[in-house]
């Protein structure tokens, strides 16, 4: 009873200082293995919405924890994360009891505690503005720490979204809210009291002031954070003329990261406060948050034992907790629903960064000191143009990667909807451009003052953020395009389109591709350098603008200089007014793949010496393109090479044109034409000619799901020798195709599907394969391949077109083969998983149908077992049944692997005398496979 009387006067303490906010009371007790957390709760809830309440509905986001199929765990696979799908038991979190009380009610359990929202019935309504009091009382495991970086570990204990709290949007909405990690405010306006029962040797942190041991009690407009762990971790107070912040971090620091954060920190938060005009008494870094909010980009470049540092210590430290603490100030400042406004929050932190690095690093280079690394004596990278490229273009170039692959988002969307590349490329770059760009314009200190006074006015109440941009087109008209560009795909461009001398005067033409009224920064140089800076306004109504400036000596004319507009393209954004190139770019031949240069047309050259089994030899040539690290719309590619087996001249080339509809059904419709020659046996080459389209389906962003639809017609020549003269081989052939594909590689579930026809003079036919791989234990797959042929007709005069069993016929010259022509030898035993996927050599062809299907599953580590089995019918013959079985060696997962085979229809193999011929091996030497594989997870 004593107790309960302490805890009920402590609680109506709360009540009494809270006012219309809630109050929640905790004491915690934490069992002795750290699992297990005993919670007696006690909350005055107020209504807050506009009509009665019958039910509270409660947040119980532990339960996310608790088993397979929660929005948590679908989000970490999407993350390529599998630690929450294959968790033991015991390292899950779960509500395990829950009993509640409120006003005048008895104690009353609740009997389903596995959903992540709880509706507790009240007795009466609770009317607008009336308050209810509420006792729980729960017991909670803990989940393992390393799933979401909140739960137990052996180190320490990270406590954040585990207590059962009330949603505090929309409260009348009786709609599921789920936890996704994204760090979303759920608890705001709330006073908090928590005392925790822990052993002697725990030390805790909070985001929350302590008032005495191990007991926390103040106001939070953000969530409470605990971390218990059993050493104290640093803190550092910043006590200067205006600033009084305690800084609490939740990991270590070492020495020199703490005298370098003693210094940078205080000028931190003066800069931070000179622009949004607050700072609050206390804040708490947990190492979670110090992940998610640090620079992206100035790592240390460490292989193997190789290290190079792209920056100082001092300078990661500055760069790192700049971006921290600003994020860390806005969060605690500024209550957002995340979900509808993170644009907001992550705008005004890289608002903040831009100017930041403009005062500190407007002339420090995006790779730091990199291009400074000598190689025998050289700078190798000082050829490259990202070698000049600035640090502070980072938010320009993100968005433009993201976007010239027309995967980009809309700033308005859904944040838990957002690729983890677009929260960073769009929420938080392409917002904090468009800010900057609008404090440029209307000048950056009546920008500052509207942010000051929006976030003033706004305290301890959840903010619209749409609110602050109708201010700020009040403030100045010419940023009222914002609130309709934050609802789509930006592609926006402005294009210088000519200039004209008259006298002493330029008249400069400019164009753009939308109606909106989007002022524009228009700059001249001088032959020496000298430098004038325009803002053009443009007309709502009409797509072109004529500005007339002083010609002076201008040379060069540029629009948006710096990526200062997030454009849909720069490159037409640069002019020359005398020279050769006036009016018009200038061509600029690069030696290897680069970040472009807008400002030019660059060439790509590149040596090329490639490996073309044993007719060519060695290929040694170069490539000529256009394509840089961005895609673009045309691409061309050019590559002649000289053959070392021939003596003669081969090569091939393509020339593409892609559309990328920013809203449409459609990512991407293709258009090219290309040709190749090369030899494909002794003496003997082939020409070949495409033209094709391809069709790549609108996606989820988020998603792993690719649907493509592709046509092609191809034409080949092929020289003929006697032999094959004899065998009535095909010199000449014309080849179309249709196809569609489907492809979903999750981490789980990874499955593909593909349909297509294909055809000539003499056949028509069908071909059809679905593939499924499981893990159903990490690092442990089971897949799973069926594969159809049928011709529909077939009136070919040999094997050349025939579906293969246990190899291909690369008539279309489309596989990645070693040898061509090769029917022994070690080129010879390549495995390319088409057709039958048959890993013995089961000889002979088919001309009529096949079905096989292809199993492969772990046994332990790298060894593999595998099994083919299948049907097929050729002409005037019965059906045939094949099978065979064997061992796969997984070096390089679906790149180098080795097959050995055991036991087939041919029988055991390994007594065969040729038993070294027979093993097979796949060698897969696509580097777009390797990062398309690499980069999943990010989009």
């Amino acid at each position: 009873m004593r107790k309960i009387s302490i805890c009920l006067i402590l609680f109506w303490g709360i009540v009494q200082v809270s006012g219309q906010k809630d109050s929640i009371y905790i004491e915690a007790k934490l069992s002795s293995d750290k699992k297990l957390l005993e919670i007696s709760q006690e909350l005055v809830y107020y209504n807050n919405s506009s009509k009665d309440l019958n039910t509270i509905k409660f947040l119980n986001w532990v339960s996310a924890y608790k088993k397979r199929g929660t929005s948590l765990v679908y989000r970490k696979l999407e993350d390529r994360n599998n630690d929450l799908h294959f968790a033991k038991p015991e390292q899950l979190g779960q509500l395990l009891q829950l009993t509640v009380k409120s006003s005048g009610n008895l104690v009353t359990p609740v009997e389903n505690t596995t959903e992540e929202n709880l509706f507790i019935p009240l007795n009466k309504p609770l009317h607008p503005g009336e308050s209810t009091r509420i006792q729980l009382h729960y017991q909670m495991q803990l989940p393992d720490k390393k799933f979401t970086g909140y739960g137990t570990s052996d180190k320490n204990i990270a406590l954040k979204y585990f207590f059962i709290v009330p949603d505090h949007f929309d409260p009348d909405n009786i709609s599921k809210r789920n936890y996704h990690d994204i760090e979303e405010s759920i608890s705001f306006n709330t006073h908090w009291a928590v005392k925790f029962d822990t052993p002697s040797e725990y030390f805790i942190k909070s985001n929350l002031p302590e008032t005495e041991t191990n007991s926390f009690k103040g106001y939070l407009d953000s969530d409470p954070e605990f971390l218990l762990s059993l050493r104290e971790y640093p803190s550092i107070i910043i006590n200067t003329e205006d600033i009084k912040t305690e800084i609490q971090f939740g990991y270590p620091l070492s020495p020199q990261e703490k005298e370098n954060l003693e210094f940078y920190l205080p000028l931190h938060l003066k800069f931070i406060k000179e622009k949004i005009g607050t700072i609050p008494s206390h804040l708490f870094i947990s190492d979670k948050f110090r992940a998610n909010e640090d620079f992206f980009g100035n790592n240390d470049i460490r292989f193997w034992r190789f290290k190079f540092q792209l920056f100082t210590d001092a300078e990661k430290a500055d760069l790192d907790y700049f971006g921290i603490i600003a994020k860390k100030v806005l969060d605690e400042s500024i209550i957002t629903d995340k979900q509808d406004d993170h644009w907001f929050n992550n705008g005004i932190k890289s608002y903040l960064e831009i100017q930041y690095l403009k005062k500190f690093y407007g002339e420090t280079k995006l790779l730091g000191k990199l291009p400074e690394a000598r190689i025998f004596g050289i700078k190798p990278l000082k050829l490259f143009h990202a070698s000049n490229v600035k640090l502070i273009d980072r938010y320009g170039l993100a968005y433009q990667y993201i976007m010239s692959q027309n995967l980009d988002q809309k700033i308005d969307e859904k944040f838990s909807v957002l690729s983890n590349f677009n929260v960073m490329a769009i929420s938080s770059f392409e917002t904090g451009s468009l800010f900057n760009y609008s404090a440029d314009k209307m000048g950056y200190e009546n920008f500052d003052d509207l942010v000051k006074t929006f976030i003033a006015k706004n305290t301890d109440k959840p903010i619209d953020a749409r609110d602050f941009l109708k201010e700020l087109a009040e403030k100045d008209n010419r940023t009222s395009y914002l609130a309709d560009f934050l609802k789509q795909k930006n592609r926006v461009n402005f294009k210088l389109q000519k200039f004209k001398k008259e006298n002493d005067s330029l008249h400069i033409k400019i164009t753009k591709n939308t109606t909106s009224p989007i002022p524009v920064k228009l700059e001249t140089q001088t032959t020496e350098k000298e430098k004038k800076e325009y803002w053009v306004e443009t007309d709502g109504n009409e797509k072109s603008t004529t500005v007339t400036i002083p010609a002076l000596d201008i040379y060069k004319i540029t629009l948006n200089n710096d990526y200062i507009f997030p454009e849909a393209q720069y490159r037409d954004n640069f002019l020359y007014s005398k020279g050769l190139f006036s009016n018009a770019k200038r061509i600029k031949l690069k030696l290897i793949k680069d970040i472009p240069n807008p400002e030019f047309n660059e060439i790509y050259i590149s040596p090329r010496i490639r490996f073309n089994n044993t007719y060519d030899k060695f290929l040694l040539g170069f490539n000529f393109k256009n394509q840089s690290f961005f895609d673009q719309k045309f691409l061309y590619s050019v590559t002649p090479t000289y053959s070392t087996g021939t003596g003669k001249l081969t090569g091939s080339g393509a020339v593409s044109y892609s559309f990328l509809p920013a809203e449409s059904i459609i990512r991407s419709l293709t258009f090219g034409v290309s040709g190749a020659y090369f030899h494909y046996d002794y003496n003997l080459a082939y020409r070949k000619a495409s033209i094709f389209s391809n069709i790549s389906f609108r996606k989820n962003p988020r998603s792993t799901v690719g649907r493509g639809v592709s046509i092609s017609y191809n034409y080949f020549e092929r020289d003929l020798n006697p032999l094959r003269i004899a065998n009535r081989d095909y010199d000449k052939y014309n080849l179309w195709s249709i196809g569609y594909g489907y492809t979903d590689n999750q981490m789980i579930h990874e499955k593909s599907l593909s349909v297509s026809a294909q055809g000539m003079e003499d056949f028509n036919k069908i071909t059809a394969e679905g593939f499924y791989r499981w893990e159903f234990a990490p690092k442990q797959k089971l897949s799973l391949r069926l594969f159809a042929g049928y011709f529909v007709r077939n009136d070919t005069r040999n094997n050349t077109f025939d579906y293969g069993i246990s190899r291909v016929s690369n008539y279309s010259f489309s596989y990645n083969l070693l040898g061509e022509s090769a029917n022994s030898g070690f080129l010879s035993q390549q495995f390319i998983l088409a057709d039958g996927g048959f890993k013995s050599f089961i000889p002979g062809t088919v001309n009529q149908w096949i079905t096989s299907f292809n199993v492969d599953t772990s046994v332990w580590k790298i060894f593999h077992v595998y099994a083919d089995a299948g049907v097929y019918k050729n002409k005037n013959n019965p059906t045939q049944f094949i099978w065979d079985s064997g061992i796969k060696l997984r070096l390089i997962p679906d790149f180098v692997e080795i097959f050995f085979p055991i036991q087939s229809s041919l029988g055991f193999e390994p007594g065969f005398k040729d038993y070294a011929k027979r093993i097979r091996y796949t060698l897969v030497l696509n580097l777009g496979s390797i990062i398309n594989a690499a980069r999943r997870g990010w989009y």
